[in-house]
């Protein structure tokens, strides 16, 4: 009896992300960019852009779009674990949905360096701004699926700001 007591003991003494396995982090935090210090969303649409250039240069945008889906499917599963394990509601280190909603912004894009530049931006106004309904779900739905939600809604403005300049602008 005494050791379940000093496990679960030192299970509180724990910070939160490290009750969740290293799988289940690796994964919300793509690979560690989530533990950046300062802007850690940011980070990680910056950490998605050389797999979207990979997926896009192999499979093309279909490619880039399918990768973007399972991404949201698997990136809400984990991080539902994620917040069930550590407690949290949605903690700043999950980065899986700003990778899901890069992605999807890049859908448009050709190959190209300023495209890309200028996708990261489209796709970093409207997750900050989250215009609605994303605001919306951002306040009201919660856990994993909240957590990618308001992202993928914001990806939706994104991709559509984005596929606007690739056709008025490139």
């Amino acid at each position: 009896m005494t050791s379940l007591t000093n496990l679960v003991e030192s299970d509180r003494d724990h910070p939160p992300h490290k009750r969740v396995p290293l799988s289940i982090l690796a994964i919300t935090t793509w690979f560690g960019a989530g533990h950046f210090p300062i802007a850690p969303g940011t980070v990680g649409s910056i950490a998605a852009l050389p797999f979207a250039w990979a997926l896009t240069w192999t499979f093309g945008p279909i490619g880039l779009a399918t990768g973007a889906a399972l991404a949201f499917l698997i990136g809400t599963m984990a991080s539902s674990a994620h917040v069930r394990r550590s407690g949290e509601s949605d903690p700043r280190r999950i980065v899986i949905d700003e990778v899901a909603g890069q992605w999807l912004t890049l859908v448009p894009a050709p190959l190209d360096p300023m495209a890309y530049l200028v996708g990261l931006a489209c796709f970093r106004l409207c997750d900050i701004t989250k215009p609605w309904p994303a605001c919306l779900a951002d306040r009201r739905v919660h856990g994993g699926v909240g957590i990618m939600l308001d992202d993928g809604i914001a990806a939706v403005y994104s991709t559509a700001m984005m596929a606007a300049y690739v056709y008025f602008v490139m």
